[in-house]
């Protein structure tokens, strides 16, 4: 899933060209291509899709050149997850029927991509022959507010694998200290794993109106009428998440814990906890000199030379002319600044 706008990220993520076309890390890799990187060896890259705007198809071509043509479907406009996964789900079902899916936001970070793999092929195994749909759920590090959490039950056949008690909005800190103390709790990674079968019924039978959508396009995918069709039909789908739609509703939900340092790269304070640290706690990248500098997150573009003096946790951040100086302390104020 690549269509978001990655608004807290500005000036570095622009509508234009947003945070998972960027090398954010500065490891010489965009988000999505980190992505895509770190399925090799669980799924050939002729079988990846990428569900993404109108408007970033050409950077996907771009970034991604080893993924067919075919696999990059187009979004006439935004309708969040579950319109995405139910086009993709569509489509996939008429040429691989017997497919086994992973469904992946392309934006995030993984840390250890061994570990990744491993946990993804198990919970492929897992929904291979099955109607069931596992969600990967992160061992918790912190009291963290910004994510949705899973409840884990008791696990299936002395597998990994638990039944999912109960799915979590984003809660207070309090809320969110308890879930860390009582040790069953998994931050929703939003990474999802299903055979094609089961998402196509699982959809039809809790987002019907969802499912005739597509039941009504199927004749025309992989036809000339395809593309005229969806940006007719998409506009039309409910604006729902797959959480709402499917995973809160269906019997058959299980998580498979996991830690392979995650984060969903949300703010630009995530950032700074994943990137390398200096003596100071500056976490740099592109031709920055820091002096005098504490806590502090410096994001520019190599061919530009910044020095920074005598800052104290703040953001600065460059991107085709637009400079952000900002307290990491007010960075939720960042999609205010951009909208001036």
């Amino acid at each position: 899933m690549a269509g978001g706008i990655g608004s807290r990220f500005w000036p570095m993520s622009t509508p234009e060209c947003p945070k998972q076309f960027i090398d954010v890390m500065g490891c010489g890799r965009s988000l999505i291509q980190l992505t895509v990187d770190r399925f090799r060896g669980v799924c050939d890259p002729q079988h990846v899709w990428v569900v993404t705007s109108q408007q970033y198809v050409d950077i996907v071509r771009e970034q991604l050149p080893e993924i067919p043509l075919d696999n990059i479907l187009a979004e006439p406009c935004r309708r969040n997850t579950a319109p995405c996964i139910a086009y993709v789900a569509w489509k996939i079902q008429q040429r691989y029927p017997q497919a086994n899916i992973v469904v992946t936001p392309s934006d995030a970070l993984v840390m250890d991509t061994a570990e990744f793999r491993r946990v993804i092929s198990q919970a492929l195994d897992f929904t291979a022959n099955s109607n069931a749909i596992v969600t990967i759920g992160i061992r918790p590090s912190r009291p963290e507010t910004g994510y949705g959490y899973i409840a884990a039950g008791e696990t299936i056949d002395k597998s990994e694998i638990c039944k999912v008690e109960q799915f979590k909005e984003k809660p207070n800190l309090e809320v969110a200290k308890s879930y860390l103390a009582a040790g069953n709790y998994l931050w929703n990674a939003g990474i999802f794993v299903w055979n094609v079968d089961t998402i196509v019924s699982s959809i039809r039978a809790y987002q019907p109106d969802l499912a005739d959508i597509f039941d009504n396009l199927a004749p025309a995918l992989y036809s000339h009428e395809e593309t005229a069709l969806i940006e007719q039909k998409f506009p039309t789908c409910p604006n729902i998440s797959i959480d709402y739609a499917v995973m809160e509703k269906s019997p058959n939900i299980f998580v498979h814990p996991a830690d392979f340092g995650w984060s969903d790269l949300g703010t630009w304070g995530s950032l700074h906890t994943h990137l390398t640290h200096d003596d100071n706690g500056n976490a740099t990248v592109g031709n920055v000199a820091m002096f005098d500098s504490t806590g502090c997150i410096v994001h520019v573009p190599q061919n530009r030379r910044v020095v920074v003096q005598g800052l104290d946790g703040y953001i600065v951040a460059e991107k085709d002319g637009t400079l952000l100086i900002c307290r990491l302390s007010d960075e939720q104020r960042i999609k205010d600044f951009s909208a001036e």
